[in-house]
């Protein structure tokens, strides 16, 4: 079973994040990383619509403007599960969190891709998405994510550009 958090509190308002969330998917929007496979959804964000990045497939089985986004994988995917993004109040006033969670298990080819290559490279694109977040409402992370050895080399053999990711 995995189950994989991201997140991050920013001095941001909810309603700032909760925006943020709901342009996850448009293209060339402010939180989606760019040096990574762009999520892509067959319409706009709505329980139903059809979507995914790279090779990974899922549907959005629940939506909450501006609080919560729940995708479930589809087949032909390595997981079977879920993930989300919601946004939380934050620990102090002008506080709010954004969190990502995967919830679900490996099945087929999963069960070694997950641990060996998809684990890296999802925490990799998720640290990305937090950072470009704290960009967009105004507070940077004071350390930008850095891909580590592994995911470089993860991103080499699949024919991903080398390049570090942009600083927002």
């Amino acid at each position: 079973m995995v189950n994989n958090v991201h997140q991050r509190e920013f001095r941001a308002t909810e309603a700032q994040l909760g925006e943020l969330l709901d342009r996850v998917a448009e293209p060339d929007g402010p939180l989606w990383p760019r040096r990574w496979p762009p999520m892509v959804l067959a319409g706009p964000l709505a329980v139903g619509v059809a979507g995914g990045h790279g090779p990974i497939r899922y549907r959005v089985a629940e939506y909450q403007p501006g609080r919560r986004v729940v995708f479930e994988f589809t087949a032909p995917t390595p997981l079977q599960g879920t993930h989300s993004l919601e946004v939380q109040p934050g620990s102090g006033p002008a506080t709010a969190v954004l969190r990502h969670v995967l919830a679900g298990r490996p099945v087929g080819l999963g069960l070694l891709s997950w641990p060996l290559v998809i684990r890296w490279l999802h925490d990799a694109v998720l640290e990305e998405l937090l950072d470009r977040a704290g960009y967009a409402v105004g507070d940077p992370p004071t350390q930008p994510t850095r891909w580590s050895p592994w995911v470089r080399v993860c991103r080499r053999l699949l024919g991903a550009s080398e390049s570090t990711p942009a600083a927002h």
